[in-house]
């Protein structure tokens, strides 16, 4: 049952590379980068919280800290601006600005300064008549401000869907889209639609979303807790069939931010959202206090065989395979593959609060890893060494992981394309069980 399934879920997901993604040659791979919302939310008392309110001062330093601090270099390109930029009220000519005491200089500037390290520049805004913070939203100016946005030379533009009807939307953030790409401006269009439908029971059209969008938020709005995390995983799964088919390069489902380096994750718990969200395709777009994430939790987000998953050139996004245990096993197909065999990443994710680490042991075979010549396997957590040790593995090989309780072991399978008759690693594969911890 569990091959079945495996089989099935990868035939779905290459087969919906037929579905048509936003004309506009942008997000190819999810998008990575810092988004305010989760750390700072709508903290505009700057007397009080100099180096925490909603300012031009806050972005400029986390666009100096994506840079200093590796980020960037590992592929966190967007900062992104969110709710609570704005003035309470359009300007005399009706056009947005920013609130001129939080934001002296003006988005421009701002835009200019991100621009200026070599980042792109992401903002916030709502397709209602309010964001959902209270300010002014685009209802009603839709074509004016998505030219002030490429006045301002906007990379990334994230629309919210408060204060709105949802039953317009199918209608609104096409049009706002279309606005968008009229300017001639090239942005990422980042959609809120469906989080909004799914709480009323709408019927949602995924392939419109997948058409005009390129990335759309499914769920409620992340909290940094482990609960939340493992909620919206829960519901990923829940509705994986349906959702993965509209994934791929330049239209991804979206569960929202990272949590990691903040307050309510463990070290374990952030290792094992990070896999997650890699295993979905998800964007990865942290929101946190970039000048005090801890070294250890760095590591996590700069992990580059992560990373390299998470941008996986296929786009297929991953599922949740089965559930045992307490125990939840992910996969996600990646390159290479030879001749139709897929390269796998395969997450074991621990539910369990027990206290103890949980012991699990499954085939490759079960896990919907058939390549006849077999797979080389890598623990993806495992510390850089120019002495890496090699595993290989057959479809009748056993995989025993050892998993710490909410933690992960993270491990990608890369197809062999030749057989190594002389390698008695190889050979003595055949019977063997790998083991990780």
């Amino acid at each position: 049952m569990l091959n079945l399934i495996a089989v099935t879920v990868v035939a779905l997901a290459v087969l919906l590379h037929g579905v048509t993604g936003l004309d506009n040659g942008l997000a190819l791979t999810p998008p990575m980068g810092w988004l305010a919302w989760q750390r700072y939310r709508c903290i505009t008392d700057c007397e009080t919280y100099p180096d925490e309110c909603v300012s031009e001062k806050l972005f400029m330093k986390a666009a100096d800290l994506l840079v200093s601090e590796g980020y960037a270099e590992a592929g966190y390109k967007y900062l992104i601006v969110d709710d609570c930029w704005l003035a309470k009220n359009r300007s005399a000519d009706g056009k947005l600005e920013a609130d001129k005491t939080r934001f002296p200089s003006g988005i421009k500037a701002l835009s200019d300064y991100v621009h200026s390290k070599g980042l792109k520049f992401g903002l916030y805004q709502d397709w209602g008549e309010k964001t959902c913070a209270g300010y002014p939203g685009v209802k009603g100016s839709e074509e004016m401000d998505a030219k002030q946005f490429a006045e301002w030379e906007v990379d990334y533009l994230k629309l919210d869907g408060c204060y709105s009807n949802v039953r317009d939307m199918d209608r609104g953030y096409v049009e706002f889209g279309k606005y968008l790409n009229q300017t001639g401006r090239p942005m990422v269009y980042s959609c809120s639609w469906p989080a909004y439908q799914e709480d009323k029971g709408m019927r949602i059209n995924y392939a419109l979303m997948a058409k005009h969008c390129n990335l759309w938020r499914n769920y409620g709005d992340i909290d940094d807790s482990w609960s939340s995390v493992t909620a919206i995983s829960d519901y990923f799964a829940l509705k994986q069939e349906f959702w993965a088919q509209y994934a791929g390069p330049g239209h991804w489902n979206d569960p929202d931010m990272l949590l990691i380096g903040n307050f309510g994750l463990s070290f374990d718990q952030s290792k094992s959202q990070m896999a997650i969200w890699a295993v979905l395709a998800a964007p990865l777009l942290m929101s946190n206090k970039l000048s005090s994430v801890r070294p250890e939790f760095k590591e996590i987000l700069q992990n580059k065989e992560i990373i390299k998953i998470s941008q996986d050139a296929l786009g297929i996004q991953g599922t949740r395979v089965f559930r045992d245990k307490g125990i939840d096993i992910w996969t996600r197909p990646v390159e290479p593959v030879h001749y139709g065999n897929y390269s796998y990443a395969v997450a074991f994710v621990s539910r369990r609060d027990d206290g103890a680490p949980s012991p699990y042991k499954i085939t490759l075979k079960d896990l919907g890893l058939k390549h006849h010549l077999g797979y080389t396997i890598k623990n993806l957590f495992d510390k850089p060494t120019s002495n890496v040790t090699i595993h290989y593995a057959l479809p009748k090989t056993a995989v025993h992981v050892r998993v710490i309780p909410s933690g992960v072991v993270f491990l990608r399978f890369d197809v062999i394309a030749t057989k190594l008759q002389e390698d008695d690693n190889y050979n003595s594969a055949l019977n063997k069980t790998v083991t990780f911890t």
